[in-house]
């Protein structure tokens, strides 16, 4: 029998609503308050001929999906000028586990045409994201994707954020079998309010009606954004330990038992500001397939009511657990529960896939990985891939699926129409899957950065392909071509392309200026450490090719990955022969 007493009515109470006047709250948390279930002023807004919303709607409405942006390429080209902002907007669909149907990534891809810049973004999260939106094409673009029965509800504000998990649908069924578990917990925390329906989908709003409950997140949601990944420890590719909270699947003879709850990971930090960091989640228990709804729920309860709300640079539940410890943040999370957490299970992560190339999916069916250069689903000169998957789906009917690798799965195609497929594909200038692609190239990921990202720093998409194919040739004169190694670059210290668990880092410090971070994991375990800062962007390849040159002369045997070799020497030693930047 549990000596763990349910929670009182009292004691359910978030310490949140019931702070005194004189408690400081950060200014978005009073935006929060006020919002009446998230609804703001958006609706009226809607209907005005501004280009922009205000700035407290412009909070309110990320929990709608969507971010208010400028485009600051046309900033710069504009000052001076009367000219107003080139105001636009980020629209995110929220696709737990990344997996659509052919019929709705068709509908998708249209609405990049008609209301988008022409082409689709997949986010390290398993997210779609249209860029270029402008104000008064967010309506029938957000009502067009619930048509298509995809939601942005939750992409982005202080809520539990998509739910990721590894989308590869190979043989066996445990993928699936965990898919459906991070549906389940993708549903049971969404938000309850009817602000959502009202505004985009033309829904009434009934006069006088009371506002509707929100069990889970009460009046002012998260103090944060939260994360939730699965993943195998035999395949890490969601990088489960830099969430919020993560289940790592714990298989036993050929079926899944359940998971262990991993806490308190996060990229998120600030430079300059030593109290902010990234962090790797620290394993708490162990939940059972039929309990990890009511454990992600606990949880999430937990931070809520006791998550930072005065400083936002604080409120990420990394910071509570260390404020507070494990072991406290693991007896909260059992009065949520009423009854203890079971001990976890003895499982690690051990490997990462990133399920590029032909995958056997079973049944005569087999299912395609397809690199996608950070992300973007685009047609460009003499490579026409949107054009190439548009054309795959509707002949092949195949379905859709993002990887946290920023990349797109072809899913469902049956074996004797993988010819066709690779003719396809090489009708429209894009590579064969088994083409020559580096592994330094292979494992590359870069954020949205410059022009769009309010936040950025320096460039980021838009400059990583330039710096990897420097990269290559170093390697390739070195004699390391095949060292497997992520390379991540963002625009900011916020992380997200994940930068500090990667092998090799490039984050935005100043305009084209970067801080170089060495020592991650390729399976996402460890954090990578600072190496240099302040590096121009021109001579990044060059400050890490001494790098370079002590691991070919110096890892261990053929296998040591690259990541591995700098924690291994340390930073320091590394640093001797770090050149003098001129």
């Amino acid at each position: 029998m549990s000596d763990h007493k349910p929670l009182s009515p009292v004691e359910k109470l978030s310490p949140v609503e019931k702070l005194s006047p004189v408690e400081k709250l950060s200014p978005v948390e009073k935006v929060k308050e006020a919002s009446r279930g998230l609804r703001g002023d958006l609706a009226d807004e809607l209907t005005s001929d501004t280009t922009q919303f205000s700035s407290a709607d412009a909070q309110v409405l990320k929990f709608h999906g969507t971010y208010q942006q400028e485009d600051r390429d046309r900033r710069r080209e504009r000052r001076g000028t009367d000219a107003e902002p080139a105001h636009q907007f980020m629209v995110r669909c929220k696709i737990p586990g990344g997996v659509l149907t052919g019929a709705q990534y068709l509908v998708i891809d249209q609405l990049a045409d008609r209301y988008g810049n022409g082409t689709l973004r997949v986010t390290t999260r398993q997210g779609n994201q249209f860029h270029g939106v402008l104000k008064g094409d967010l309506k029938p673009t957000i009502r067009a994707v619930n048509d298509a029965l995809v939601t942005t509800l939750g992409a982005c504000g202080d809520v539990v954020r998509n739910v990721v998990s590894c989308p590869a649908p190979v043989a066996g069924g445990l993928r699936e079998q965990v898919l459906s578990v991070a549906r389940r917990v993708s549903d049971h925390l969404l938000p309850r309010t009817r602000a959502y329906h009202e505004i985009w989908l033309d829904g009434e709003q009934v006069a006088g009606d009371p506002p509707e409950s929100e069990p889970i997140y009460g009046t002012r949601y998260l103090p944060r954004k939260f994360k939730i990944a699965f993943a195998f420890p035999d395949d890490n590719c969601c990088d489960v330990h830099s969430n919020d909270l993560g289940f790592l699947a714990v298989p036993r003879g050929g079926r899944l038992e359940g998971f262990n709850v991993l806490v308190g990971g996060g990229m998120g930090k600030t430079h300059g500001k030593e109290d902010t960091y990234p962090r790797l989640a620290d394993t708490v228990g162990f939940a059972r397939v039929g309990e990890v709804v009511e454990v992600a729920e606990a949880v999430v309860k937990v931070q809520r009511d006791h998550g930072n709300r005065g400083d936002r640079r604080h409120a990420r539940l990394k910071y509570l657990i260390d404020a507070q410890g494990l072991d406290w943040f693991r007896g909260e999370v059992e009065r949520q529960l009423g009854r203890p957490l079971a001990p976890p299970a003895a499982v690690e992560v051990s490997g990462i896939e990133d399920h590029l190339g032909w995958h056997a999916q079973g049944d005569g069916r087999s299912f395609l990985g397809l690199f996608i250069e950070n992300g973007r689903v685009q047609d460009t000169d003499g490579r026409k891939l949107r054009s190439a998957v548009r054309r795959i789906v509707e002949t092949v009917q195949t379905g859709v699926r993002f990887t946290p690798q920023q990349n797109l799965l072809l899913t469902d195609i049956p074996d004797r129409r993988q010819g066709l497929v690779e003719r396809i594909l090489a009708d429209h200038g894009v590579p064969p899957p088994d083409g020559a692609l580096s592994a330094v190239r292979r494992w590359s990921m870069a954020c949205p950065a410059l022009p769009t990202c309010g936040l950025a720093l320096a460039e980021a998409e838009r400059a990583l392909p330039d710096v990897i194919t420097g990269l290559e040739r170093d390697l390739e004169a070195l004699g390391v071509a095949d060292a497997a190694l992520t390379v991540r670059m963002t625009g900011c210290p916020n992380g997200c392309a994940r930068p500090y668990t990667a092998d090799l880092a490039f984050v935005g410090r100043s305009l084209n200026k970067y801080a170089v971070f060495v020592g991650g994991s390729m399976l996402g375990t460890r954090l990578g450490t600072l190496y240099a800062d302040l590096v121009p962007r021109d001579r990044l390849v060059a400050t890490v090719r001494p790098l370079f040159e002590r691991y070919r002369d110096e890892r261990l045997g053929g296998g040591e990955r690259f990541g591995d070799f700098c924690d291994r020497v340390g930073v320091e030693a590394l640093r001797s022969a770090l050149p003098v930047i001129q």
